[in-house]
């Protein structure tokens, strides 16, 4: 009788162990590898599923390519020319890449900015005016402080209007190149104190075989890896331009992370156009000059793995891209091809690389 009624009441619950009892702790970080090997092959699934191993390779083949090209015909083809060298790995390919991680971060949060090149122009004649009349330091902080104004306000409209950015930042490219005109007329800006012992050691020092545009790269490199890949910021950068919503129930601000990633495309962007406005040592108000830098910002950043759509990319990949980039103009450039082969080009490879990101989409996840 006491069996059947046992058997009636079903299965007995026994009661949960005690704290003490519990002889494995399971956390987060016990499926993190510990082993040197097992965070490099994490680092590199890592990277690879953001296209960058892939553009490496090709990186890598194209460099090998212009190499034996050079060592066959050193005068048909100058690419290891010791100052074609210099121009590309310690100018044009540190200034490029210092944009596309300006346009990267802000596309990962899942914003564009088409202001770029007329703000470069703007902050570049500040930068100019401020250090002939009040010294090169002054002009250095007014330079960085122009660019993150200009895309605080960029910014700022986006946000709290809610238009989108590709508009509201295609119109205040045209504001910013008019109001470039309106600063300092039609005539260009002169940068006098280029030569300035100071300013020369700090953005175009030659040290030999480098540059000092490419310290400022690798050293802005290292503080956005660890920003984009490794803080917490950058962390829920990844998560408002991926998915806003799902973003904002987790109690992420995504107007503050925006605003956020808006003032740091400023900042690199005002530090980039005072590398410009240094090497070639004068600017031309009106935006023309520089309105090329918008299309490559974007293209660097795309090639090297950064979604359009927001929530995905790499500081290595846009770094690598941007590399690309400059290499195949240069390429271009020494097979004296038509100017607007390049253009041509860079546009051929977004849409290009814009494929190939999705593609890599699924590996990513």
């Amino acid at each position: 009788m006491s069996n059947n009624q046992s058997a009636d009441k079903g299965p007995v619950l026994s009661a949960p162990q005690a704290t003490e009892a519990i002889t494995q702790v399971r956390r987060l970080s016990d499926k993190q590898p510990t082993t040197f090997i097992g965070r490099f092959k994490e680092n590199l699934q890592f990277v690879r599923g953001r296209g960058s191993l892939e553009i490496s390779i090709v990186l890598v083949v194209l460099l090998l390519g212009y190499v034996t090209a050079s060592l066959i015909s050193p005068t048909g083809f100058a690419f290891l020319n010791p100052n074609n060298l210099s121009g590309v790995i310690s100018q044009s390919i540190p200034v490029l890449a210092i944009l596309g991680l300006a346009a990267g971060i802000l596309m990962i949060a899942g914003e564009f900015d088409l202001s770029l090149g007329p703000a470069i122009t703007f902050n570049a004649i500040v930068f100019i005016k401020v250090s002939e009349s009040a010294g090169v330091w002054v002009g250095i902080l007014a330079g960085i402080a122009s660019g993150v104004l200009i895309a605080l306000v960029n910014g700022s409209i986006v946000v709290f209007t809610k238009i989108p950015s590709f508009i509201a930042t295609l119109g205040m490219s045209f504001f910013w190149a008019g109001a470039s005109i309106f600063v300092n007329g039609t005539t260009p800006a002169i940068l006098t104190t280029s030569r300035d012992a100071t300013m020369v050691f700090l953005f175009a020092q030659d040290f030999g075989s480098f540059r000092s545009q490419l310290v400022w790269l690798i050293i802005i490199g290292v503080i956005a890896y660890f920003f984009l890949h490794r803080h917490k910021l950058g962390n829920h950068m990844f998560a408002v331009g991926g998915n806003e919503s799902a973003a904002e129930a987790i109690s992420i601000n995504p107007k503050k992370i925006k605003l956020v990633a808006f003032g740091i495309f400023g900042g690199l962007v005002g530090f980039a156009s005072i590398l410009i406005a240094v090497r070639t040592s004068s600017m031309q108000p009106g935006g023309s000059a520089t309105q090329d830098f918008t299309l490559f910002a974007i293209a660097a950043a795309v090639v090297g793995g950064t979604s359009l759509n927001g929530g995905r990319g790499s500081v290595i990949g846009i770094i690598v891209g941007a590399a690309l980039i400059e290499l195949i103009r240069n390429g271009l450039l020494l097979g004296r091809a038509p100017g607007f082969y390049i253009t041509l080009f860079v546009g051929v490879t977004i849409v290009i690389a814009s494929i190939f990101n999705k593609l890599m989409e699924g590996k990513a996840r």
